[in-house]
């Protein structure tokens, strides 16, 4: 399997081109964080922002609204129950962003299957948290679009229906390619499964990341990173994952634990110091 290195990040963090503009850095649109797990969408819109997206909107239920505006001001919100605002925003975007913090019950699903119909073949399309839950549950049929998975080893096995004692490489590979899909399964050594290529490996992170809304975080960062970096997608993937827990390394070498709203913090000054790498 192959390592993920620093090499890689810094080939794809690249100075930004002086003559540009917002426009220029791609355009994310977060979906998810229901009443109760407004946190969940913040960290990743978040995530996406602080990583340099150049346009960041959150789709959202109204009661997250004056939090995020109060955290975030750089994003723009809507109500993620409204399918005509969704409905003219969807194909303006580069990556769509769905799951965190979005629940299982009747609005989420719904949510869900709107943006699987109305979703792009060229746009990406990140798939996380309780959305892997109702594609597993309700076996909904995947769209057209560039769909990268986001799962934990136990949502994994809701969604390939691997146990955690199947889930090896080949097994990994296998039920990958039958989703032809990129799947990211996150744990220890958190493995990357490309189409058409060989499995990657995170070398880097630790248990100081264990703690809740660190997936959040990634997916913001991997929306960032393909729709500003979009002319290579995969080494965009690995090198957001690389980057999400290369920063926690950094701090956990003076903290017990990391906090994904400092990594997110953390992130300009991290990419600057890679763009700057030879």
């Amino acid at each position: 399997m192959q390592q993920i290195t620093e090499k890689l990040v810094c080939q794809v963090i690249k100075p930004r081109t002086q003559e540009s503009h917002k426009g220029s850095f791609g355009r994310v649109l977060t979906i998810g964080g229901n009443q109760y797990f407004g946190g969940a969408i913040i960290m990743s819109a978040s995530a996406a922002v602080y990583s340099g997206t150049g346009l960041v909107t959150c789709a959202t239920d109204p009661q997250n609204f004056v939090s995020l505006h109060a955290r975030l001001p750089e994003a723009m919100v809507v109500d993620y129950r409204d399918q005509q605002m969704l409905a003219e925003l969807l194909p303006q975007m580069d990556v769509l962003v769905i799951g965190p913090g979005l629940g299982t019950d009747a609005t989420a699903l719904a949510i869900l299957k709107f943006v699987f119909s109305q979703v792009q073949s060229q746009q990406h399309l990140i798939i996380d948290g309780s959305a892997i839950t109702l594609v597993a549950q309700q076996q909904l049929t995947l769209p057209s679009a560039q769909i990268v998975f986001t799962p934990h080893q136990m949502e994994w096995q809701r969604l390939s229906g691997l146990t955690l004692a199947e889930q090896t490489p080949a097994n990994n590979q296998a039920a990958q390619q039958k989703l032809a899909a990129t799947v990211i399964v996150k744990s220890h050594r958190t493995e990357i499964y490309l189409p058409g290529q060989p499995a990657w490996q995170n070398p880097v992170g630790s248990a100081a990341m264990a703690t809740g809304g660190m997936g959040d975080c990634l997916t913001g960062i991997l929306a960032g990173f393909l729709a500003q970096f979009s002319a290579a997608p995969a080494q965009s993937i690995l090198a957001a994952v690389y980057t999400h827990s290369a920063i926690s390394d950094q701090l956990a070498q003076q903290q017990y634990v990391t906090l994904p709203t400092q990594i997110i913090a953390a992130l300009p000054a991290y990419m600057a110091q890679m763009s700057q790498e030879k």
